[in-house]
This record gives structure tokens, sequence and C-alpha cells, in this order.
């Protein structure tokens, strides 16, 4: 096992929140340890920690660390003060819907133990959400690399690996899972425009691991599908909808159509955790817009004329149409997605 597949991006050390600060990677590996839920919400707005899976594991500590400094005499008095933490870890970013799901099982969890309990009960939860996210991407990474042959070349977008989760990934995951079992695979790595996850974060973890790559800008998946250079894609998601759309970093909508248009198997690979049975279709997705800054400038370095108007939409929404299939850590998921989606997070057999 590589270096790479065992990064613990997100960590509890026993004394406080440990997670990487992806803000510094490629050139610096470095570490940064929380203690306050301030703190967290701060890394999670600024992108330090990124990724929806790994978003969602860091909210949860940081509610668990919030919890620790609350006093109070009465457990309403608790829940009312732990509400205003979830308040400020929620307003860090307003997509990925494991953020609001990690919130939201703490609270249940404070709301069923007693004033004494809760301290200690959010910490245990929040470290249980840890491992079994770790576990959920190992799992759908193996459902996942059924799908990719031997001698494949993937393209992937953004950084779906294991920066972005709990350790070892999904969409990376999932390739991570094929090259683990033997099979030659070369992936393409778009660059991601404008924080360069792509460039950054997923070439990084791909060099670390030994598996071959090419990096290209964003613009360039299209020439490549059209020479036949790419035989299936796999992206992660942020929110996947009762329906099947899925958003996601920001030009994956793009990257489906293409590769409709070149008949390339497009997947999306997330674990459960991601499915938001709550928003009927990609339209009750809300989109972060982030500060237009990052699109005029680059590493602090700006890249276009002073005053220049910019648009900074982080996500984008592909519409279940262009998916060919769902993997999660439950299986591999196929259309209709509006019934098969609900039937496997109801716990009921959908998957293959």
């Amino acid at each position: 096992m590589s270096k790479a597949a065992e990064l613990r991006p997100v960590h509890w050390t026993g004394g406080g929140l440990r997670l990487i600060d992806q803000s510094r990677l490629p050139q610096e590996l470095i570490y940064l340890d929380l203690s306050r839920y301030q703190e967290v919400a701060q890394a999670i707005k600024e992108m330090k920690v990124r990724g929806a899976p790994a978003i969602g594991v860091a909210a949860a500590y940081g509610l668990a660390l919030g919890a620790q400094e609350i006093q109070a005499k009465t457990k309403e008095e608790f829940l009312s003060k732990l509400k205003e933490v979830s308040r400020t870890l929620a307003s860090t970013r307003p997509t990925a819907v494991n953020l609001f799901a990690a919130l939201s099982r703490l609270e249940a969890k404070a709301q069923s133990v007693g004033l004494a309990q809760i301290k200690e009960s959010l910490l245990a939860e929040a470290q249980r959400m840890e491992e079994e996210d770790v576990a959920a991407n190992r799992a759908l990474g193996q459902y996942g690399a059924a799908l990719m042959e031997d001698g494949f070349t993937v393209l992937t977008h953004c950084n779906a690996g294991a920066l972005a989760t709990a350790g070892y990934g999904t969409a990376l995951g999932v390739i991570r899972a094929a090259w683990e079992q033997g099979k030659k695979l070369h992936v393409f790595v778009p660059e991601t425009r404008p924080q360069l996850q792509g460039a950054r974060l997923t070439a990084w973890e791909l060099k670390q691991e030994g598996i071959p790559f090419t990096l290209i800008t964003d613009s360039m998946a299209g020439h490549f599908m059209k020479r036949g250079q790419i035989q299936c894609a796999v992206v992660g998601a942020d929110r996947i909808a009762a329906n099947g759309d899925t958003a996601n970093k920001i030009g994956t909508y793009t990257l489906a159509v293409l590769a409709r248009e070149n008949k390339i198997p497009f997947y999306v690979a997330a674990p459960l955790s991601t499915i938001d049975l709550n928003s009927a279709s990609g339209d009750d997705i809300p989109i972060e817009e982030r500060n237009p800054e990052e699109v005029t400038h680059l590493r602090g370095q700006a890249t276009a004329p002073p005053g220049v108007a910019a648009a900074n939409p982080a996500f984008d929404v592909t519409p279940h149409r262009y998916i060919s299939a769902i993997i999660t850590d439950q299986g591999v998921i196929h259309h209709p997605y509006k019934s098969s989606l609900r039937k496997v997070v109801h716990g009921q057999t959908a998957a293959k």
C-alpha cells in the first residue's frame, strides 16, 4: 500500500483535529493541529480541507470540539449553545451535503443522550464517521474497479482522492483499487481551474502512488476524447440529488457532455452519505460562488487586468442522463436513478 493511499487528511489525534493543509500542496506537506471549532470552520472556508467527505468529517469533529467548550446547567441550554456552533460550521460552504448531514447526525446524537454524556458521545460519533468514511471509500473502490479494464486510460477531474476524504478516496479510490488489482491504467488529469486541484493534488497523489498520468488543461479533454485516447471518465461528487443529478467541481458538466458525444462511459463515485434525497433534482442544489479573485489571480499573481469582472461558481450540476452509473459503497447504481437511489439509501437491494 502506498503512502498516498494511507493518507489521513482528517484525523483525530487524541487531543485535537489534525488536517493536511491542502492549500500548501504540492510544495509542502503541512499538518494543522486544531483545537477549537472556529479554527475548523475557517479551515473549511479557506479550503485548507476540501472534498465533500473530508468536509463532513471535519465538521463533525468541529462540532465535537465546540461541545467541549460549552458550559450549561441543563440539556436544553447545552443544545441551544451547540446549535450556535453548528450554525457557524454550516455557514462555511453551501454545496457539499456531507457537511450538513454530519452536523445533523451529531445534533441527533446529542439529543439522544443525557447532559453528562453529550461531549463524550459527540467525539465518539465523529470518530465513527471518520472510520466509516475510510471503509466506505475502500468498498466503493472495489465496486468501481470492476468497471476499469486492464489498459484503460481514465479521465478524472478535480481531486476525489484520499485528500478529499478521510482516506483512500472516491473517484481516485476506484482508480487506486483497480491499480492495486494489477490493472495497468493511465490517468488523464485536467488541471481544474481556478484552484488547480487536479494539477496540485490529484497529480501529487498519483505520483506518490506510482500510477502513470498525463496532466492536461481543462480545455484539452475533448481533443483527447475525440482521438480515442480515453476509455472512460470517473469523477467524485459533492451532492447527488434524488433523481441522480450530480453537483461536482466546475467543469464536470462539460466533461460529461463531451463524454456522451464521444460514447465514453461517465461514472460518478461517491459514498451513500453524498446522496441527498431531499433535493429532488439538481435545481435544488445550492451552488457556491467564491471570490472572483480566484479567477483573476493565480496563487496570488494577477493574470487579468485590474478591475476585470469575473464569475467564480465553484460547482456545476451534471444532469443524470449523462451519468452512465453511480458507484457507491453499496454497489454500482444504474438508471432509473429516481427509484434505485432511494432503494439503496433505504437499505434495499438495487445496486449491482
